[in-house]
């Protein structure tokens, strides 16, 4: 009986063998899809803004250790003592090979979400103010975490096929422009050793789901933030020859700022010059001492970021002086060094490698090459201020095929990142970037 038996075990332990060598990050990615996709939702309902990621990363720590991961809680020193260190590594081991850190943001949004959704957030947190303001994963930030931890369980499953340490990094603080300098101030590169590559992907409001985007070299902006406070000497509305008006001095500002791109500026070199916030002024009759205002400055090279931001103070300077506010009240300009994101570089040559890759994992057209934009991404910092580590970050598609083609036939809007109305295809967004961050782990640590 033992005999007649020995054959039918062998064969069944033989096709066990043969479904784990046919895993793939496809077949995984399909096997692990309902499971993320739960987790996307929990995610989505429990937005925490930045700095305050609490609960979201005992989430992916969580995760990252059911996957077989070395994790660390609790890494990252910022600048704002209010900020707390809720960044999570969480170190996969298998044998000698290349190190390879694939990062993840955590953080959400000030934005009280219309979606529609079942599963729309109605969290109401405080900001650093002590505000109450309603919380929102405006930026895809939810759907990420559930494709990295589908990443993780892939590749924990694939060990025969790679080699090396991959480090997984979730990190806070991105929409401040400072969790990945805090992850690297607190150690990271110390603690768990630079890595050769490092990839990173990020969803995208105008790219449909199956695809992914990427851009050779520069693909996000250098991002400065820069207030400016304009001082003039106030007074009663009816008599305005006897005050000097900031609120008048600086609409001319705001105006005179955009000349700096239209021609100060090589018009082959972008840049951007937002107002994004100006405040000033109390009652109706009364012309105020100052106007406070706000500005996100975007470039991409060093020289055009200096001469631009050197540019902002001197029109603001000038402007104040020609309307006679005397020296000691000129406009004080600063920028915010600590929120400073550098510009994103994805490595010509990796990128062309993985480009490759994913042709072959996720079709030849369903791989786009993109054009850069001037949003900014903190994912630039894990590649040093020398690009000495190759990194590439990629975008994924989120959006609905349909309502893509609607858009360019009737030219209506999608919404965008950071919109009240944003919310991506979970399903076939969470797929692709765990098939594309798979496959590309695999590319640079295969046997």
């Amino acid at each position: 009986m033992d005999i007649r038996l020995l054959p039918v075990a062998s064969l069944s332990f033989l096709f066990g063998v043969s479904v784990i060598a046919q895993q793939t990050p496809q077949s995984l990615a399909d096997a692990e899809l309902s499971s993320l996709l739960g987790i996307y939702k929990d995610l989505h309902s429990h937005p925490e803004l930045s700095g305050y990621e609490e609960r979201t990363a005992a989430l992916v720590a969580k995760e990252l250790r059911a996957t077989g991961c070395q994790v660390t809680e609790h890494l990252g020193k910022y600048e704002n003592s209010k900020l707390k260190g809720y960044g999570v590594v969480g170190v996969m081991k298998n044998g000698a090979g290349p190190t390879v850190l694939v990062r993840t943001d955590m953080d959400a949004l000030p934005v009280e979400e219309d979606t529609g959704l079942p599963y729309a957030s109605k969290v109401v947190g405080k900001n650093d103010e002590g505000k109450d303001v309603h919380v929102m994963h405006a930026c895809g930030h939810d759907v990420h975490i559930a494709a990295f931890i589908g990443v993780a369980r892939a590749l924990a499953k694939l060990k025969d096929q790679w080699h090396g340490t991959i480090v997984f990094v979730a990190q806070p603080a991105e929409e401040l422009g400072t969790g990945a300098r805090a992850l690297l101030k607190d150690g990271l590169y110390e603690k768990f050793g630079k890595p050769n590559f490092a990839l990173g992907f990020h969803d995208k409001a105008d790219l449909q789901t199956g695809h992914i985007g990427v851009t050779e070299g520069y693909t996000y902006a250098n991002v400065d933030s820069v207030d400016v406070t304009v001082r003039g000497v106030g007074g009663h509305g009816a008599y305005p020859h006897k005050t000097k008006d900031p609120i008048v001095l600086a609409a001319e500002m705001i105006n005179a700022w955009q000349t700096i791109a239209s021609r100060e500026n090589n018009p082959l070199d972008p840049i951007v010059v937002t107002v994004g916030s100006i405040h000033g002024g109390t009652k109706h009759n009364i012309i105020s001492d100052e106007v406070k205002m706000q500005l996100t400055v975007r470039t991409y090279k060093a020289d055009v970021r200096d001469r631009v931001l050197a540019a902002i103070e001197r029109i603001a300077k000038a402007i104040a002086t020609a309307g006679g506010v005397p020296p000691e009240r000129a406009p004080i300009v600063s920028v915010l060094k600590d929120q400073f994101t550098p510009a994103t570089y994805n490595n010509p040559e990796l990128t062309k490698r993985l480009v490759t890759v994913w042709k072959k994992s996720l079709g030849n057209e369903n791989v786009e090459i993109v054009d850069a934009t001037m949003g900014g991404e903190d994912f630039s910092e894990y590649s040093l201020p020398d690009h000495s580590i190759p990194a590439v970050d990629f975008h994924i598609g989120a959006v609905d095929p349909v309502k893509i083609a609607e858009s360019k036939k009737n030219g209506t809007q999608l919404p965008s990142l950071h919109s009240s109305k944003f919310a991506p295809i979970p399903e076939p967004t969470i797929r692709t970037g765990v098939v594309a961050m798979t496959a590309a782990v695999m590319e640079l640590m295969k046997k």
